[in-house]
């Protein structure tokens, strides 16, 4: 369908391709990978025509349509509806459309049989190319992205970039092109869409090229791997996980042959060196000297798992309690974000925030951070040094400063070998320290903040997105950081990959509250399909038992009304002393199950996962209703104090 044959293109006298080639069949998954610069993007540009190659060809089969998603895409803009926009992928039907309407229109006054004859002639040709199904096809698509129905008729210049790159892809997707070229399709995307465009890439009768850094998106949707590095393209059979431990076996024979060649070299070099001045020796000399300028160098493997070890320092460690929220509640407008929601960080939480775009996450954030006005109680607890990162961050950068001095004015001690080696493990290596901030693209600036970020002495961390612009070896070096971090971070991502190797505790928003699951997110997604399947199927036994904690309430507060005021403050104060056992009781009973929920034999199991936590979440809801019932016992024991007062007087 596509064939690249010894495809070679340079930028500036820098090789970013040289005889490269690669065949790409129909029905293709390809997932694109390498470090950021290597020529992923530009790939795609040359394929699309927008570069021409210097040498070598880029051939495709009459059949073969192409359509590619780029970040270019972010700056349209225009006052038609998204759905128009994205219906625009029919072109000819939408034409249809139009002049059908206008031959109807004509027909309130002319009734002639060439009108009567172009109108069936039209309605044919538009029942034939499933017009009256298309725009149902493409409110599926926009709502499958994330857009709502309500959305649908809003002008595109409405939205932001993120959005309008999300009508552009359902577009893309409507047109159904042979060959679907898509750069980094997950930057704009939440978790629900993310999952919605994985499932249909799967099922796509077409061949896909897709560029990512979501490592598990990549290996959900594509059956082969093409990795982009040293000028040329080298293919792997397989997902990403398979591409792995593939990579592994030729990086050990190329690693072996690299060092042997060295070896080679280096032996050479002394006899060239030892003898250069003898005359007897002087064609033996002459004749390795031109084996050395003829022989093909062996590449180096470059290590993208490096180890790194993050020194961390704070001046002060933070108390126990780091952010307490009480009763909060937030509304932009007639849309309200939370409700009376109630959560607390302690230190030594690693918490990714997770879920739909729209639901508050970033929010959620600025309140924690105290830059969002809210109603309700924020606490900041003892000693707390807060580290923001979020893509706005990107302004706070002095934009004269080189990289590394923006680093050294992180308000952190470590010296500039350190910083270089960070800024090394963040893709800025040599002289790229000195680069002035206004020269870098946005993802360098990105990268960056992101360093800047993490070397402060911050003990409390809240990043927005940090994986956005990171390829795989950046994204590790973060993961590592995190996981040695000993302080308290939240971070909202959708990237599963990342979120799976840095937290201990899951977040999401859900009915405007905050919720928690106190596990990992391969915990959280075993308890999430297991709660979705208990739901369908106990919906009636879980109304019924709310009905019956209903009932039961409202017998008690009768029971009390008929209680005369001596008996009533007896009771009530049994009644206090009872519940403010239960209380105690609960928590005991709650920690417990907290140790039970942290057994490997337990979350390794997901039928047992689920029957834990199901049971911790009722003892939470139980523990929640007690303390209820003991502040309406105290303010009911106050009220019976004060009248058998009055009454003794």
């Amino acid at each position: 369908m596509l064939a690249i044959n010894n495809l070679s293109y340079y930028i500036g006298g820098r090789a970013i391709y040289e005889n490269a080639s690669l065949h790409v069949k129909p029905k293709d998954k390809i997932g694109l990978i390498g470090l950021n610069g290597k020529g992923k993007s530009t790939l795609l540009k040359l394929i699309n025509g927008d570069y021409q190659a210097d040498s070598g060809t880029i051939s495709k089969s009459n059949e073969c349509s192409l359509g590619f998603l780029n970040q270019d895409l972010l700056s349209y803009q225009t006052d038609d509806s998204i759905l128009s926009v994205a219906m625009q992928a029919f072109g000819e039907t939408v034409d249809l459309q139009k002049q059908i309407e206008e031959v109807l229109k004509k027909m309130e006054t002319d009734y002639s049989d060439d009108l009567v004859s172009k109108l069936a002639r039209l309605q044919e040709r538009f029942e034939a190319l499933d017009g009256y199904s298309m725009q149902a096809r493409a409110e599926e698509i926009l709502e499958g992205i994330g857009f709502k129905t309500s959305d649908l008729g809003r002008p595109l210049r409405e939205f932001s970039g993120g959005w309008r790159m999300r009508v552009m892809l359902a577009k893309l997707l409507l047109e159904k092109p042979s060959l679907l070229m898509l750069d980094e399709p997950t930057n704009h995307l939440d978790l629900p869409s993310i999952e919605w465009i994985e499932n249909y890439l799967r099922n796509y009768e077409g061949a896909v090229i897709v560029v990512s850094h979501d490592r598990q998106f990549i290996n959900n949707t594509v059956t082969r791997i093409v990795e982009v590095a040293n000028t040329e393209l080298t293919g792997y059979e397989g997902n990403y996980d398979f591409y792995l431990e593939e990579k592994q076996l030729r990086s050990e024979i190329q690693k072996n042959a690299y060092e042997n060649q060295q070896q080679k070299i280096k032996q050479t070099e002394r006899f060239i060196e030892r003898f250069r001045a003898k005359a007897t020796k002087a064609r033996q000399v002459q004749s390795r000297v031109k084996a050395l300028e003829r022989m093909d160098l062996i590449e180096d493997v470059v290590d993208e798992n490096a180890v790194v070890n993050f020194r961390f320092k704070f001046r002060q460690k933070s108390g126990r309690h780091v952010i307490r929220l009480e009763n909060i509640s937030k509304s932009y407008s007639d849309l309200t974000i939370f409700k009376n929601t109630t959560t607390h960080i302690e230190r030594g939480d690693k918490i990714a925030l997770i879920g739909a775009n729209g639901k508050g996450k970033s929010t959620l954030l600025r309140i924690l951070a105290g830059t969002e006005n809210v109603e309700g109680d924020r606490e900041e607890g003892y000693n707390v040094i807060q580290g923001f990162y979020a893509q706005h961050q990107l302004e706070a950068l002095n934009v004269n400063n080189e990289i590394l001095e923006e680093l050294k004015q992180a308000g952190s001690d470590k010296t500039e070998l350190e910083l270089r080696q960070i800024l090394g493990c963040f893709l800025f290596t040599n002289d790229d320290v000195f680069k002035k901030i206004k020269v870098l693209s946005g993802g360098e600036k990105s990268r960056v903040a992101l360093a800047r970020t993490l070397i402060s002495e911050a003990n409390f961390l809240l990043l927005d997105e940090p994986t956005n612009h990171l390829d795989f070896v950046s994204e590790n070096i973060l993961i590592q950081a995190l996981q040695q971090y000993e302080g308290t971070f939240i971070v909202v991502s959708h990237n599963r990959h990342f979120v799976s190797q840095i937290a201990n505790k899951i977040w999401y928003i859900e009915d405007q509250e905050i919720k928690e699951y106190p596990g990992t997110y391969e915990e959280y997604t075993y308890w999430k399909e297991g709660r979705a399947s208990a739901q369908n199927n106990s919906g009636a036994e879980k109304q019924e038992k709310s009905e019956t904690r209903t009932a039961a309430k409202q017998d008690r507060k009768v029971d009390r009304v008929k209680n005369d005021k001596e008996k009533k403050l007896k009771q009530a104060e049994k009644e206090l002393a009872d519940i403010e056992l239960q209380v105690s009781q609960k928590e005991t009973a709650i920690q417990e199950q907290e140790g039970h929920l942290s057994d490997p034999t337990v979350y390794g199991n997901p039928d047992e996962l689920l029957k834990a936590h199901e049971k911790y979440e009722i003892l939470k809801e139980e523990l929640k209703e007690l303390n209820t019932r003991w502040e309406e016992l105290f303010a009911h024991l106050e009220k019976v104090q004060l009248d058998s007062n009055d009454q003794d007087q």
